[in-house]
């Protein structure tokens, strides 16, 4: 079993100091946050590690989401969990109150949430005291020092699950490799989504014991969302193109680009040769669905102040010519991709990595992506390798191969069945991952095996 020496190394005692020191701060931007996101407010002590009665037992499967896209991918290992083995007791954990409000749709009875204990050790060890997980899984990226150091030194194995780790992160971590690499080796195990991710958390001194793929492959749309999408697209006058899980920044340029190709303008005449970019581009319905719910009223505010009509999903509002559709509900992308001709992702148009493509795909929707894709850089490339997605560089190129997909149905319909088999293809990683954890629980010499577990008690 991974230990820390009994006496710690003066860098990481001077890293406890200072995010002890640090409380008050966190504190603050909690109330912050919490004046925009109500979420934050709740059960602030917990942060700090301090908890109601009634949240405690042993034997735990701790995993930990910190936000919306790790809670979906924590969901997917949990549901497999649970298949491998029934009852398994899960403690979740969040940093965010998008996380927080994802992850307790996947409680079942017998399971706990509270958030993520800051990285002081005090919190931490108050944290490790009253739940003593048999086994902790980080998803993706989320690795504290002083929680992997404090979970080395009581025996505690801590893995990092679907983990990923891109060019910008690693030089980041290397900036600060006196904490990052005693933290990523301290980890029992690594399970990376591939190789490139890999060799890079190798270089931190992970000990990467698998390259099981994304998770996010193995999610199943909902399909009666998508069977909802199924009846409402014959009855949709135009056909639909959704800026899908947008960032800061790309509303505009979207909008923008709109506007050049004449959406705000009176609908041109139908012409017997060549069809105006005018007349093409009022001939779509355009939709946007924001990647964070707390920015829906300013995007909805940022349509409106650039000339366009907004109806919102929450209002239900009727459309009108000008108007652009805005997906501001949680949970709800399977029926947004399933009305949608085409997808443009999000975070691709602006240096921030990309969102998941592969939920788009899973739903047989076709994706336009930017440039920037750094964040699933080899969903990426296989989806364009599979004829799922296509590439282009500037909003407007989107905007244009948007408007060539939908006008042409076969070469629509060929890019969605291919969708549909890259996202059944690279299958697989949650049976994988679940039993890589469950091996690591029951190998733990330090916790009874979990079929001797003490049943959590939530009186």
């Amino acid at each position: 079993m991974l230990s820390f020496p009994s006496v710690r190394p003066f860098l990481l005692r001077l890293y406890g100091v200072i995010t002890s020191l640090a409380k008050p701060l966190v504190r603050r931007k909690l109330r912050r946050r919490a004046a925009a996101e109500p979420g934050y407010a709740v059960a602030v002590e917990e942060r700090f590690g301090h908890y109601d009665e009634s949240a405690t037992g042993t034997g735990w499967c701790w995993v930990h989401a910190v936000s919306l896209g790790e809670a979906r991918a924590a969901g997917i290992l949990i549901d497999e969990l649970r298949r491998q083995y029934p009852g398994i007791p899960i403690l979740l954990t969040h940093g965010t109150a998008t996380g927080r409000e994802e992850g307790a749709k996947l409680l079942q009875d017998g399971d706990l949430q509270v958030w993520q204990p800051w990285d002081a050790p005090d919190a931490v060890a108050r944290f490790l005291d009253r739940f003593k997980p048999q086994i902790g899984v980080l998803m993706e990226t989320e690795v504290w020092p002083e929680m992997t150091a404090a979970c080395a030194e009581r025996g505690i194995p801590l893995v990092l699950a679907n983990a990923r780790l891109n060019e910008t992160s690693l030089a980041n971590a290397e900036r600060l490799a006196w904490l990052a690499r005693p933290a990523y080796s301290a980890l029992a195990a690594v399970w990376a989504q591939t190789e490139a991710d890999s060799h890079r958390l190798v270089s931190l001194g992970a000990k990467v014991a698998g390259v099981f793929g994304n998770l996010k492959f193995d999610a199943t749309p909902d399909t009666r969302q998508l069977t909802t999408a199924v009846k409402l697209r014959p009855q949709l006058p135009r056909p639909v193109v959704v800026l899908a899980s947008s960032r800061d920044g790309e509303e505009q340029q979207f909008l923008d680009v709109l506007k050049r190709f004449g959406a705000l303008q009176p609908v041109p005449p139908e012409q017997d040769a060549v069809r105006s970019i005018a007349r093409r581009t009022h001939d779509v319905q355009w939709m946007i669905v924001p990647r964070h719910p707390q920015r829906f009223d300013e995007v909805a505010a940022l349509i409106e102040a650039n000339g366009f009509a907004v109806a919102r999903r929450s209002t239900a509002g009727a459309p009108t010519e000008s108007e652009i559709w805005l997906g501001d509900s949680l949970g709800e992308m399977a029926l947004y991709y399933g009305l949608a001709d085409a997808a443009l992702l999000g975070g691709s148009f602006e240096a921030l990595g990309g969102q998941n493509l592969i939920e788009a795909a899973a739903c047989g929707c076709p994706v336009i992506m930017g440039p920037s894709t750094f964040n699933f850089a080899e969903a990426a490339e296989l989806s364009l390798a599979a004829g799922a997605s296509m590439r282009v560089q500037t909003m407007e190129e989107a905007v244009t191969a948007a408007l060539k997909l939908v006008e042409n149905p076969d070469r629509r319909e060929t890019m969605a069945q291919a969708a549909t088999a890259f996202a059944s293809a690279n299958r697989g990683a949650a049976q994988r991952t679940a039993a890589a954890v469950l091996a690591i629980a029951e190998a733990a010499s330090v916790r009874a095996p979990l079929e001797e577990r003490a049943e959590p008690s939530l009186d």
